[in-house]
């Protein structure tokens, strides 16, 4: 499946951009390739970058989900745009396909950042919300601040309710444009993690961020990623919970901007 992609760089005639490997930015499960333009735009100064809509998200195409099928999208969208190899970029579900990518493939992978999630079932994932976005009943013509009043219940943090503004289509019949139902009913998948095969690991540079506030990457993980991820380091982002790039985008963008410019 080719993915739907955001490309940006800087004038090739005047940088070194060419040289480097493009930088590809994955986003979380409800988010879409627009809503790492801050970082993208920040990179794509000195670097070519492509931000990805992963299945079920933004403009990408539909269809049930599994980390390896995943993988094989990015796989078969970063081929044909000649963006092999890249340094991956993911937060959550998008950290999840990275490594499944960098893992299965690791000669296609340059380097690695994982934002906020660890190559494991995490247990905190989204099926409650998913389902409670299913039952939502829009009126006939919707403005955003209607729909986000209609998301308030479920989406209290109004920074996360932001991004997932996003996936509604308003004006006239109102609407959602990811494939809801086919995310809901792949959450077991998108909550867990694949099987990783005995003896497989990626050797490159690969930094984990983790929100200090976040309770998805614990210190039962450490052994697994050193296991899988052996030129592994962490670091923690302050003031920060799973949504470590929303809620401090200033350290985010600096530690990123340190990873892409030393790998």
């Amino acid at each position: 499946m080719l993915l739907n992609v955001i490309a940006r760089g800087p004038d090739e005639a005047e940088s070194t951009a060419a040289a480097r490997p493009p930088i590809v930015l994955l986003h979380g499960l409800f988010g879409r390739a627009r809503n790492l333009g801050f970082f993208q735009r920040r990179l794509a100064r000195t670097r070519r970058t492509l931000a990805v809509d992963l299945r079920n998200h933004g403009d990408s195409p539909h269809g049930p989900m599994d980390y390896n099928t995943m993988a094989g999208d990015l796989l078969e969208t970063l081929a044909h745009h000649d963006a092999l190899p890249a340094t991956l970029v993911g937060h959550s579900m998008g950290g999840k396909v990275a490594m499944t990518l960098a893992l299965t493939r690791p000669g296609m992978v340059h380097s690695l950042l994982v934002a906020d999630i660890p190559p494991a079932r995490t247990g905190h994932g989204q099926f409650s919300l998913g389902e409670h976005m299913l039952r939502i009943v829009f009126p006939p013509y919707l403005n955003r601040a209607e729909a986000d009043a209609l998301l308030k219940p479920d989406i209290p943090n109004a920074d996360v309710r932001a991004l997932m503004l996003q996936n509604i289509r308003l004006g006239e019949n109102p609407g959602w444009v990811i494939g809801l139902r086919e995310i809901v009913d792949s959450m077991t998948n998108i909550e867990s993690w694949p099987y990783i095969p005995e003896g497989y690991s990626y050797p490159g540079p690969t930094l984990f961020l983790a929100g200090a506030n976040s309770p998805y990457i614990r210190q039962e993980h450490y052994g697994v990623m050193r296991r899988l991820f052996p030129n592994y380091r962490l670091e923690l982002i302050e003031k920060a919970g799973h949504w470590l790039h929303v809620e401090n985008p200033t350290r985010f963008a600096a530690l990123l901007e340190d990873f892409t410019a030393t790998y």
